[in-house]
């Protein structure tokens, strides 16, 4: 890998963990690669990316090694996930159908609660 491959490399890496609000420590997490090891690769301490870990970086960022390698595109735009989104997420899987009612009735008001402070909030001022 050269020099200019591997800083774009590092870069994509970069803008994808910042774009998902990831930490180091939440792409360690995710991850298993070690803090220290996920800071030295973004500030090029570190001169080489091993593949099984750009793999590995790529499914913790919700994009392809192929874009991380710079071989593909970017990813279309869709939903990024945060990680307790994604946690959110599997939560509500395993929930049977009458709990994700539940969840669903739960996020429904709270939204409805929310849009009627704005409309308050709105009528005040005008």
């Amino acid at each position: 890998m050269s020099e200019k491959e591997l800083t774009d490399l590092i870069e994509r890496i970069k803008e994808r963990r910042l774009k998902l609000e990831m930490s180091y420590q939440d792409l360690s997490d995710a991850t298993q690669i070690s803090k220290s090891t996920l800071q030295r690769y973004e500030t090029g301490y570190i001169k080489k990316v091993p593949i099984n870990q750009i793999e590995i970086l790529a499914k913790a960022l919700h994009t392809t090694p192929s874009y991380l390698m710079g071989w593909d595109a970017p990813p279309s735009p869709s939903l990024s996930l945060t990680q307790q989104e994604e946690t959110h997420i599997k939560k509500y899987r395993q929930l049977d159908a009458d709990g994700r009612e539940d969840v669903d009735d739960y996020v429904d008001m709270k939204l409805a609660k929310l849009q009627r402070k704005a409309e308050e909030g709105a009528e005040s001022l005008g």
